[in-house]
């Protein structure tokens, strides 16, 4: 029964973390089946996420230091969405007033949920972190992943050199966490990759209620490739850095 009650628990607080992405699937999915009136789908998509956003704060549910770095990650998510459209990777081929460059401001929600998500369980978890490599190795090692998502279309791809620093950068870190009064503690490269698995698929969520179109995807939609786990794998390290990071720096004030 206590292995029953501390699972509970654990799904309860993970559901409550995921709120903002399940209002984006559901709000994909019902503007997918559901003209709204008035305005192109992708602009009722960004009122719809902005009011979320505002609610959220409102209500408590996110703090005004988690809505900080929740609008970076829109800022980081738009400069990728702006390239990789840019290229022709995927598309957004609706028509809305918001679009900006071809990108609906909408889709920088989508990367500010998963900031949404770590923050949320990081309070609600009480997450604490064993380990923890040195600014100077993280830092760096975070820029290099999120700069490479740019270079590989015109250099050589090195994610595969980069997981591998990953590891090697991360061998010795775990992530604790708390659940009904007790703690566990887990690899933090394996966070790493079951949180990038399950963001893979709710891509396929996403672009089966067209949310955005892969090339591939243009005539009838197809399972995203499996291959795409590990860009989000390096996309979830980047963002667990930069959320670490910033807890790091705001507890070294907070003790200051």
């Amino acid at each position: 029964m206590t292995a029953l009650k501390g699972l509970f628990h654990f799904g309860w607080e993970q559901a409550l973390s995921c709120l903002f992405p399940v209002v984006i699937f559901a709000s994909l999915a019902i503007t997918q089946v559901m003209a709204l009136p008035f305005l192109p789908r992708y602009d009722w998509l960004l009122i719809i996420f902005l009011l979320m956003q505002v609610w959220m704060v409102r209500s408590g549910l996110e703090t005004r230091d988690e809505l900080k770095v929740i609008t970076l990650f829109h800022l980081i998510g738009l400069g990728l969405e702006l390239f990789k459209v840019h290229i022709g990777s995927w598309s957004y081929p609706g028509e809305g007033y918001s679009k900006i460059f071809g990108v609906p401001l909408y889709s920088g929600f989508m990367y500010a949920s998963v900031a949404s998500y770590l923050c949320q369980a990081w309070r609600r978890l009480k997450i604490k972190l064993v380990n923890w490599p040195p600014l100077l190795a993280v830092v760096p090692l975070a820029a290099a992943i999120y700069l490479n998502f740019f270079t590989h279309h015109y250099w050589v791809d090195v994610r595969f050199w980069l997981s591998v620093l990953v590891i090697i950068v991360f061998w010795k870190s775990w992530v604790s966490y708390e659940v009904d009064g007790i703690r566990y503690r887990m690899p933090l490269a394996l966070s790493f990759v079951l949180i990038g698995f399950f963001i893979w698929i709710a891509e396929n969520i996403a672009t089966f209620f067209g949310a955005w179109e892969y090339p591939n995807q243009t005539v009838a939609w197809s399972l995203v490739h499996l291959g795409k786990v590990s860009s989000w794998v390096l996309l979830v390290i980047v963002s667990f850095l930069i959320v670490a990071t910033l807890k790091q720096i705001k507890a070294k004030k907070i003790g200051a």
